[in-house]
């Protein structure tokens, strides 16, 4: 099972779509609605793709045994979450990289491998739901020197629909990570190495939004010369420091109006671009100073970091110096 994937419940009538896993082998499903329910892995099964979505609503029975044979359909659920970047292999010494699009959006995309920082365009174009599309072939003896991949993804879906924000992922191959990774890829219905690109890009924006992303990538698919001239190349993500400190004083120097809620939103923006920027730079690891008060910010860390693909582990840090107001973060 993978994220994206619909489901039913096994001992009931609800169909939904895998949202997230969760720990103590729990699967959250996202049914009609858009509500969220907790259950077990093993009270679902998958739903085949070319299975009926419909589903009849409890009470209209009667009404299609004595009224007419019409039977009253829901809506299926509409699957946002599950971009996957996927290695299959095609014997013992090489595999083949795909860009796997199992949601319900369109995507327009670009792909882009960086080798010492310079592009090298792997593909573009637009990745219709359920479907893939392959990036590269790559030999296993060259792992150490794989470069970094980079993904620029819109979403799209006919009608009017608050969207989310733009993807842009870079993503490095660790060979820790890498052996881990091996599983079900979705779609391709294969073995192979599988990572997600949006476990975490679900804010929604209006559609007119970061004009300036959507105009780099609508560039990117064309792939016209003469229009980069005029558009400003957009810096690589910047190397954070070793260690960020997340008190409200060292990030925004006024704020004495803000309420309580407003400086957490700060900090946790804060401490996710710095982890995104470790990343995508190939560092080790990096430390976050959170303080050791009420300890919201440091629940909320943790719990975010438990979910996060590219952490190896965390622990509290420095203690001699911090107490337990610090948390290293160790990188795969």
């Amino acid at each position: 099972m993978n994220i994206g994937d619909k489901v039913r419940l096994v001992h009931g009538r609800e169909e939904g779509v895998i949202y997230a896993f969760l720990p103590g082998n729990v699967v959250e499903i996202e049914i009609e609605d858009g509500f969220r329910i907790p259950v077990l892995r093993n009270e679902i099964v998958t739903i085949s793709p070319m299975e009926s979505q419909r589903m009849v609503k409890a009470g209209d029975l009667q009404k299609i045994a004595s009224q007419s044979d019409k039977i009253v359909s829901r809506s299926p659920v509409f699957a946002e979450k599950g971009i996957y970047l996927a290695f299959a292999s095609i014997n013992d010494r090489a595999l083949t990289a795909y860009l796997i699009n199992n949601t319900d959006w369109t995507l327009p995309f670009s792909a882009t491998a960086l080798d010492e920082s310079v592009p090298n365009g792997l593909a573009g174009g637009v990745l219709q739901p359920r479907s893939s599309h392959k990036l590269s072939e790559l030999l296993m003896k060259d792992f150490e020197s794989w470069p970094v991949f980079e993904f620029k993804i819109l979403y799209y879906r006919e009608g009017k629909h608050i969207l989310p924000q733009p993807l842009f992922k870079k993503m490095k191959c660790r060979a820790q990570s890498f052996y881990k990774s091996k599983g079900q890829a979705p779609v391709l219905g294969r073995e192979a190495f599988v990572y997600q690109l949006d476990e975490e890009n679900l804010k929604k924006e209006e559609p007119a939004s970061n004009p300036d992303f959507s105009q780099n990538l609508r560039t990117s698919l064309m792939g016209g010369a003469e229009i980069e001239k005029n558009i400003p190349e957009k810096p690589a993500l910047e190397k954070p420091e070793n260690v960020i400190d997340l008190h409200i004083e060292k990030i925004k120097k006024d704020f004495s109006g803000l309420s309580n809620d407003e400086m957490l939103k700060i900090q946790l923006t804060t401490f996710e671009n710095s982890l995104e920027r470790a990343v995508a730079n190939g560092m080790e690891e990096i430390t976050f100073i959170h303080g050791s008060g009420s300890g919201v910010l440091r629940t909320e860390l943790h719990r975010r970091l438990s979910k996060n693909q590219h952490v190896q582990y965390y622990k509290d840090a420095q203690k001699e110096k911090f107490g337990y107001g610090a948390t290293l973060v160790k990188i795969k």
